[in-house]
């Protein structure tokens, strides 16, 4: 159904595309247009807002850099089919989670009903990045095993992670496997005595770099969450650094904070 749009002031302060943005953005939201469904025709839009053509493409291409909608060639402008995963943190890294068997992805999805994929991308020794090596404590001796992984749910890309664990936790174990077994990185650790205590977390936003705008099949316009975040065990020490970039139109991030 072609939604009903308010009547474009040509006297106004916004430009005419902008208002005509404004409406079908509404729409969107609302869910009078909703996930897949297609925006009326070039022509219809014309019409009913009384705009150029010039002006009504302005304001389609202004809701493709905003990611709400994408344009099929031939075909024409559809919202963007957009399951949110919602990440909750006071949640994912439970105990219970490893010792079923389940690394906080899985776990996550199993949560949502996805079906989840994980793609590891690298698995090598190197030299830790200055950041890094500053979270971890490492001194002189700055060797680290790098996981590099993208994850994906029901096919679509979410996230790019990359973790930094000491050389000398990770050595000989099967953390340096593309398969870290059951329960993942954490269960491997907790397993060789470093059970953990604390996970801190900095979040922030970005636009993305080319390659990992291709890598999360990000439209234009799209940003993305980084979180970077450091596991300590209980002793202090910190254990790994894992640098994750998402894809911010696919998560909800979910923080329960106690009142002290």
């Amino acid at each position: 159904m072609v939604p009903l749009l308010p009547a474009i002031d040509p006297t106004g302060d916004r430009p005419a595309y902008r208002q005509l943005a404004d409406a079908l953005r509404a729409a969107i939201e609302s869910g009078e247009i909703g996930p897949g469904e297609q925006l009326p025709s070039e022509r219809s839009l014309m019409e009913q807002s009384g705009t150029a053509r010039g002006t009504v493409r302005q304001a389609i291409a202004q809701l493709r850099v905003e990611g709400l909608i994408e344009i099929e060639h031939g075909r024409g402008a559809f919202v963007r089919r957009r399951p949110v995963v919602r990440r909750v943190a006071h949640d994912r890294f439970a105990r219970r989670h490893r010792e079923e068997g389940q690394a906080a992805y899985l776990a996550e999805m199993a949560a949502e009903g996805r079906a989840p994929e994980v793609e590891v991308l690298e698995v090598a020794p190197h030299d830790a990045p200055d950041d890094v090596a500053d979270r971890l404590e490492l001194g002189t001796n700055r060797k680290v095993l790098v996981r590099s992984r993208r994850y994906l749910a029901d096919g679509q890309p979410m996230e790019l992670a990359t973790s930094y664990i000491p050389w000398d936790l990770a050595k000989g174990t099967q953390m340096t496997k593309a398969n870290t077994g059951p329960g993942g990185i954490y269960a491997r650790l907790e397993e060789n005595g470093h059970r953990l205590a604390r996970f801190a977390e900095e979040v922030a936003a970005r636009m993305p770099s080319p390659e990992e705008a291709r890598a999360l099949r990000l439209v234009a316009g799209v940003p993305v969450m980084t979180v970077v975040r450091t596991a300590f065990d209980t002793k202090g020490r910190a254990v790994e650094v894992c640098d994750t970039v998402m894809a911010s139109d696919r998560y909800v991030l979910s923080y329960e904070l106690p009142a002290r």
